[in-house]
C-alpha cells in the first residue's frame, strides 16, 4: 500500500523512461534504465522509499496521460518523472501546441495532488542527419515544456544542455534509445536535480572505433535493415514495440 512509504517516486512516460537501451534480462520488460538507476541510489538512502515505473516504449503522448496518470495517482506519489511527446515528434504530422496543452493539464493535476513534478526538455539531435530533421520540433517541444515548468511549479531536466550526450557511445545499436552507458549518465543528472549526493555506478565507456568510409557505410545499411526499417513498418501499420507489454513495476516497490 502507497501509505507504507513516506517517499513514492512513480515514472511515467515512453521508451526513455522504461530503459530501452538499457538490457538487462533479469528485470520486467528487459531492460534497466536510467529510473531503476536512480531509484536504487535513492532507496539505498531512504528506507521509506518507493518506486514504480509505468513508462511502455512507443507510447505517444496522449497514451502516456490516458493509460498512466490515473494509475499514478492512484498511488499517491511524492514524486512524478515525465517525459512524454518524442514519439509524436517523430510523426509526419504533429500539432505540438495541442499537444502541450493535455500535457499541461496533467502536469497540473499531478501537482494539485502534492506531488513534486520533474519534467525533460527533448533531446538536441542536430548533429543526427535523420533525426536533426526534427530539431526545430523539438525546440518548440522545449520552449513549452519550459513554460508549463515555471507555470506549474515543476523541476526541469534540461536534457536539451547536457551535451555528454552528443557523444555516440552514449546511444545503443538503434540510434534512437540511450545505451547502458547513456541511461547511467541521465540517473545521475536526474539525482543531481534532486540535489541526491550518491552517484549511480557508471559502466566503462568502450572506444570509439575508427571506421572507413566502406565500413561506416555497411554500419548504415545494417542499421536500416536491422533498426530504422522495422521502425518505419511499424508506423505505417499502426503497430507499437510496446504492444502487448505491461509497465515494468505497475506498483510501488523496493528494487
Amino acid at each position: 500500500m502507497s501509505g507504507e512509504f513516506s517517499t513514492r517516486w512513480v515514472a511515467l512516460g515512453d521508451s526513455f523512461t522504461e530503459g530501452v537501451g538499457d538490457p538487462d534480462p533479469s528485470r520486467p520488460n528487459g531492460v534497466r534504465g536510467w529510473a531503476d538507476r536512480a531509484a536504487e541510489r535513492l532507496q539505498a538512502a531512504d528506507p521509506g522509499f518507493a518506486y514504480a515505473n509505468l513508462a511502455i516504449r512507443g507510447k505517444k503522448l496522449r497514451q502516456v496521460v490516458a493509460e498512466q496518470l490515473e494509475p499514478a495517482l492512484a498511488l499517491r506519489p511524492t514524486l512524478v518523472t515525465l517525459y512524454a511527446g518524442a514519439n509524436d515528434i517523430l510523426r509526419p504530422r504533429v500539432d505540438i501546441d495541442a499537444l502541450l496543452e493535455e500535457y499541461d493539464a496533467a502536469v497540473a493535476r499531478l501537482r494539485d495532488a502534492g506531488a513534486r513534478v520533474l519534467l525533460f526538455t527533448g533531446f538536441d539531435a542536430g548533429s543526427s542527419k535523420i533525426f536533426g530533421a526534427m530539431r526545430g520540433r523539438t525546440a518548440v517541444y522545449n520552449e513549452q515544456v519550459r513554460w508549463i515548468a515555471e507555470r506549474r511549479g515543476a523541476t526541469l531536466v534540461d536534457y536539451w544542455r547536457f551535451h555528454e550526450f552528443q557523444d555516440w557511445r552514449m546511444w545503443a545499436e538503434d540510434r534512437m534509445h540511450m545505451s547502458a552507458l547513456g541511461h547511467a549518465t541521465m540517473a545521475n543528472r536526474v539525482l543531481g536535480v534532486l540535489g541526491h549526493d550518491g552517484l549511480a555506478e557508471v559502466p566503462e565507456a568502450p572506444e570509439l572505433p575508427v571506421l572507413s568510409v566502406r565500413e561506416r557505410l555497411r554500419e548504415n545499411v545494417v542499421w536500416a535493415r536491422e533498426f530504422a526499417g522495422p521502425w518505419v513498418m511499424r508506423r505505417l501499420t499502426g503497430r507499437s514495440s510496446g504492444d502487448h507489454l505491461s509497465p515494468k513495476y505497475p506498483a510501488l516497490t523496493r528494487l
